[in-house]
């Protein structure tokens, strides 16, 4: 039978304490214990079902970690204040100092900044290579390597990763493969095709009222207890606790996530087919152009389609920020960061996002300085909207 993550997450049920069809919020910092044995039990991770502390663990936030889970098909997860708080923890958690990672070259600027710049103060080394090219990722595996890590679909080159070829690599050397879906979810299930831990900035596309910080690891239970061990657990010890508010309301809208998913694809379709006609630069996974199209089918759950994310070069950093600023002021969409959102955003990634990437490594990557990311929206007429985006190019002289 076929994996389907939407019916994973509508088939979980929750009742709140006085019948709510939402549960209970567990608005409580601490919790009671009717005993000090069981208080110690619980300190021990012995005592199943009860609460200590909120960095701990809380009701909120178990309830949105078992969804996720659901949705990826792993044992449980553990939800944190960030995507930041999802991925640094896992990385500390399996490399320790003198151990060595190997990186796709195109990751968030975060990730990338986090392991460039932050885990040599630990003597952690990470290799970024072209996740795309399987011989390059084996040849740069060493003996001390302990992670291979990559995301789904790449930000913002949207280069799309083997994961099922990615994983039996890391089976082969005895590695951790860490996929980042955040720009994927239902489309792509990184642990049905072998990845040992997946993690999402919940803050995109799962959310998607970009009101809201979060971050999720899901895994097995295994590799969730050693995160959250009072004594050695990189997300208990580092402190990235999500807000039990927030939880709830994540978990509020994960419950949508499978109609907007299908609406942002079929919108950025829409649009990618069409730029690419008018013969700009565009670079969309649904696309046959795309490099890695015949991939992604083979990976997708088909019903959720390629994605919000696509990309265009128009040539220059003058022409990308007037277009994106002439954008804004028709209402298409807003100059920000970030992505899915009901309303289409769009920024240069080599200024923002990406930023932290030296200017030389971007070049050499193909991150242009004319290069505009789109998290497309939500329109009801994107036909509509794809006319008054032509007609912003034509002034500006990016269509001719």
């Amino acid at each position: 039978m076929a994996f389907k993550p939407a019916n994973n997450i509508q088939d979980l049920q929750y009742f709140g304490e006085f019948g709510g069809v939402n549960p209970s919020i567990s608005d409580s910092s601490t919790y009671t214990f009717l005993s000090a044995k069981t208080m110690f039990d619980t300190f021990e991770g012995n005592a199943d079902g009860c609460y200590l502390y909120s960095r701990h663990s809380s009701p909120s936030n178990l309830y949105l970690g078992e969804a996720l889970a659901a949705m990826e098909g792993t044992e449980t997860a553990n939800v944190s204040a960030s995507g930041m708080g999802a991925i640094t923890p896992v990385l500390l958690q399996l490399c320790g100092s003198g151990d060595h990672i190997v990186s796709s070259r195109t990751i968030y600027g975060g990730t990338y900044a986090f392991l460039k710049n932050f885990t040599p103060r630990f003597n952690i080394a990470t290799s970024f290579v072209d996740i795309t090219k399987l011989d390059a990722v084996e040849a740069a595996i060493t003996e001390k390597t302990k992670v291979l890590y990559c995301e789904s679909v790449s930000n913002p080159l949207l280069e799309v990763a083997d994961i099922k070829d990615l994983a039996a690599l890391a089976k082969k050397h005895n590695l951790k493969l860490v996929v980042d879906n955040t720009f994927s979810p239902l489309s792509i299930s990184p642990a049905i095709l072998g990845a040992d831990v997946v993690i999402h900035s919940l803050t995109k596309f799962i959310n998607g009222s970009s009101d809201t910080v979060g971050g999720v690891v899901c895994g097995t239970q295994e590799f969730i207890n050693d995160l959250r061990n009072v004594n050695s657990g990189a997300s208990m010890l580092l402190g990235a606790t999500m807000d039990s508010l927030r939880a709830s309301s994540v978990l509020k809208n994960l419950r949508t996530l499978h109609i907007r998913i299908q609406q942002h694809s079929k919108n950025a379709l829409y649009l990618a087919e069409r730029f690419e006609q008018l013969g700009l630069k565009t670079v969309y996974p649904g696309l046959a152009s795309h490099p890695s199209h015949t991939l992604f089918k083979s990976m997708m759950n088909a019903a959720y389609g390629f994605g919000g994310i696509l990309t265009l070069d128009v040539g220059s950093a003058e022409k990308a920020n007037a277009l994106m600023e002439l954008m804004q002021n028709k209402n298409l969409g807003y100059l920000a960061v970030s992505l899915g959102f009901y309303k289409t955003l769009f920024s240069a990634p080599g200024s923002s996002t990406s930023s932290e990437i030296p200017e030389e490594e971007q070049k050499e990557m193909g991150l242009s300085e004319g290069l505009i990311r789109f998290s497309i929206g939500l329109d009801d007429d994107i036909e509509r909207s794809f006319q008054t985006m032509k007609s912003c190019m034509i002034s500006l002289d990016i269509l001719k």
